[in-house]
């Protein structure tokens, strides 16, 4: 008689998602009607520079927003304004991130020797300055239109894109050099040494992927810090100029006509750019919560 072994039955996989609290649960609520309201709020209404209403109308059934001091839909202008300053805010980091990796993974790889000091002097340059004083000098100097350099034109929403990748670079770079500096400890890391391994490869290859996931999660929070420093420049005049709308700029513009009751001028558009501030940082930190509890397992 043959005995045949009766394999045990594989378990089947389950895929873990992780356990988000209710203030994480909170910001991706807020970061989706913030998305909804830049991503679909344009495509659903008109031209934002259209004069479609009476001056100063409250909300209605056919302005939910009301309208501005130019009987402009505030439904659109903000709609668009919130589109715009969310492109700006990823381009900004996007900048920073491009910039800010590959600093902070060599930093990071070199610790303690001349490459690591010499990025890190020019950080510690970079980040002696404040982002707005920065601003200021810039526009100070190159105006708030556009700027010609040679072949190239820089127009005001590129500049704030560049200040703000500029101002954020320093942050990035940190957070890669720390994580570099501790992946560069694990035992991996020499064994590619030991068989040959070149070290681009060895950086690009086998740190960068285990360096991204913090990085990406600081990225998130700081889109929302993005999105409030675009709305203060464009709010003091010095980021995006009309007639193109931005949230800070429309909040300008409602400064003056506070006082004559149209309370929601300033108001609405002021919710929009606090809504995107929170969502976008308690949906970070929860991110960030998820991978140190990843870590812990």
């Amino acid at each position: 008689m043959v005995m045949t072994r009766v394999l045990p039955r594989p378990r089947a996989m389950r895929l873990r998602l992780p356990r988000m609290s209710a203030l994480t649960w909170t910001g991706l609520i807020l970061l989706l009607l913030f998305l909804l309201l830049a991503l679909a709020g344009p495509l659903a209404v008109g031209d934002a520079t259209a004069r479609t209403g009476e001056t100063l109308a409250g909300p209605s059934s056919s302005h939910l927003f009301g309208t501005d001091h130019l009987q402009r839909d505030l439904f659109a202008r903000t709609a668009e304004g919130a589109r715009v300053s969310l492109l700006v805010a990823v381009a900004g980091v996007g900048f920073g991130l491009v910039v800010a990796v590959p600093a902070g993974l060599v930093a990071g790889y070199f610790g303690g020797r001349w490459p690591d000091d010499v990025i890190m002097r020019i950080l510690e340059a970079l980040q002696a300055l404040p982002l707005f004083v920065f601003a200021l000098f810039v526009i100070g100097i190159t105006g708030t239109g556009d700027t010609e350099l040679g072949f190239l034109t820089l127009t005001s929403t590129t500049k704030v894109v560049l200040l703000l990748g500029i101002g954020f670079i320093p942050y990035f770079a940190r957070v890669t050099r720390s994580a570099t500096l501790v992946e560069v400890q694990e035992d991996y890391v020499d064994s590619l040494r030991v068989v040959g391994v070149p070290r681009r490869r060895i950086i690009g290859g086998e740190i960068l992927p285990n360096v991204l996931p913090p990085v990406l999660v600081q990225a998130f929070l700081w889109i929302g810090v993005a999105i409030f420093a675009e709305s203060a420049l464009s709010f003091l005049g010095l980021g995006i100029q009309p007639p193109q709308p931005s949230l800070g700029n429309v909040l300008g513009d409602a400064t003056s006509y506070m006082l004559l009751g149209a309370w929601w001028y300033s108001i609405i558009p002021g919710l929009v750019i606090l809504i995107a501030t929170i969502g976008f940082n308690l949906l970070g930190d929860g991110l960030g919560d998820a991978l140190d509890a990843d870590a812990r397992r």
